[in-house]
């Protein structure tokens, strides 16, 4: 007797497991990237590390001095302390390699993805199961995410705290009572958030948001004591690091010193034409600062007060810089679509800027990197002949189909609108500072909830037209 498809014992456990399906395919699809461009990822062996050397250093150099700093011995804050501790945990226990990084790495998206399938399944009530497993297939696909997180890079660190806090803000607003859970999940949301604030400082505004999300369904009072315990909870945490930075600073430095440098960088008059060129800005000349120590207080706050200055001098420059900063946020193509060449002699300066030089032309081109730095790489056939193809019709195509399933949800919004304002708020912070599309990536997953959802709907109609068509009698003469 033939046994149909859909009665397989086979299909009925993976379709019982679809989070499992999901997750292997996650892993099976990072680790034949990883394998097969060694060259990419395994700096250990090339000696050029993909992705930020800066947390390499202060990893190696909390390992061997027991001191957070990017030179040895020399306590700092410029980037936020806590993936450089979790990377010294890692290089402590299973080694300094490629390996090791990309396989904490890939945990942390394993566990990024069951945080957006159960999201979808929460928050989407037509299909919420579905929409969930395609968005969290979407993820374990994205060519774009799959590279940036083999690299050693604090983002799919960032992602799993993200992605967390947003499923305890749905858990937390579906408890009715205020029970033990209740506490269980609003202390918990608070440590995710304050452990966020040492690793990008992006999600309180999100928090904010998340209040507006929950007066939808709340009173302000079941608002008020649900998230009370969070923010309070969340500056708790934060508080052995503002110590430690008090003593070294003698003033109050919550998260890192790097916001300087972000703000400078999105707002100079090098930033509209960097980007209209397809540069990233942080190749931008570094402000003549007076402080002595690059990586003191006084010379992040100097380069704040640069950027400061010009928005103050060139106010009518202000709608274009809005702009062109959210046009390079939400592009189809990989942001930047241009990188600095290889040359022969060193970068100019700490910032690790390329020499800036004009085409025949007359366009803005960058050049004189140093002979085998890594950013070279990024203009191999690899990644602009290959890499940007696939990125623009994988990200386009689940960018369309997410806009079309934000329309099809629209009546649902009590619900969806905190994705909504997941987008919202990561889209004005790094219009404040400088926008890429490495740093809007960490949010895309949660847009392909919405694509999941239009693509199940698309899925539906034209199982229901093929119905109609099998089963319609034939019309005859």
């Amino acid at each position: 007797m033939n046994i149909s498809l859909q009665q397989s014992p086979f299909v009925i456990t993976l379709l019982k497991h679809k989070l499992a399906v999901v997750l292997v395919i996650a892993v099976a699809a990072r680790l034949v990237i990883f394998f097969a461009v060694p060259s990419v990822f395994r700096f250990e062996q090339t000696g050029a590390v993909h992705g930020s050397d800066a947390y390499d250093n202060y990893a190696q150099n909390l390992l061997n001095t027991g001191i957070y700093g990017r030179f040895a011995g020399k306590p700092d804050a410029m980037i936020p302390p806590l993936y450089g501790y979790a990377l010294a945990g890692v290089y402590a226990v299973f080694g300094r390699s490629g390996l090791s990084v990309a396989a904490f790495n890939i945990l942390l998206d394993c566990l990024s993805i069951t945080c957006l399938y159960y999201t979808g399944k929460r928050l989407f009530k037509k299909h919420g199961e579905w929409v969930g497993t395609l968005a969290g297939l979407f993820y374990a696909l994205y060519p774009y995410l799959i590279f940036q997180n083999l690299t050693l890079i604090d983002t799919a660190f960032f992602m799993t705290q993200m992605y967390a806090f947003v499923l305890l803000m749905v858990l937390l607003r579906d408890r009715l009572n205020l029970d033990r859970g209740t506490w269980v999940i609003a202390i918990t949301a608070g440590v995710v958030l304050g452990l966020s604030m040492l690793t990008r400082s992006l999600l309180p505004l999100l928090a904010i948001f998340a209040a507006v999300w929950f007066l939808f369904r709340l009173s302000l009072w079941q608002t008020v004591i649900r998230l009370l315990p969070v923010a309070i909870v969340g500056f708790l945490v934060m508080i052995p690091w503002i110590v430690r930075n008090y003593g070294i600073y003698n003033a109050l430095v919550p998260s890192a010193l790097n916001f300087g440098d972000n703000f400078y960088q999105g707002n100079s008059e090098y930033t509209i034409p960097f980007f209209r060129a397809g540069y990233d800005v942080q190749w931008v000349p570094a402000p003549p600062i007076k402080a002595t120590d690059s990586l003191s207080l006084e010379a992040s706050q100097q380069r704040f007060e640069y950027g400061m200055t010009y928005l103050r001098t060139h106010p009518e420059q202000i709608p274009d810089l809005i702009w062109t900063k959210f046009l390079v946020h939400w592009s189809i193509d990989i942001a930047p679509r241009k990188n600095p060449v290889n040359g022969q002699v060193p970068r100019l300066d700490y910032h690790g800027n390329a020499i800036q030089e004009t085409n025949a032309q007359g366009d803005l081109q960058l050049g004189q990197l140093p002979p085998g730095d890594p950013v070279g790489e990024y203009s191999s056939s690899l990644f602009d002949q290959i890499g940007r193809p696939i990125h623009i019709v994988y990200w386009g195509g689940l960018l369309i189909l997410g806009i079309i399933g934000i329309g099809l949800t629209w009546r649902q919004w009590r619900d969806v609108s905190l994705l909504w304002f997941v987008q919202i708020t990561m889209t004005v912070m790094y219009i404040i500072f400088h926008p890429s599309t490495r740093y809007r990536a960490p949010t895309d997953p949660l847009l392909f909830l919405f694509s999941a959802y239009s693509l199940i709907g698309l899925g539906q109609r034209f199982v229901i037209r093929s119905r109609n068509q099998v089963f319609s009698p034939s019309v005859t003469e």
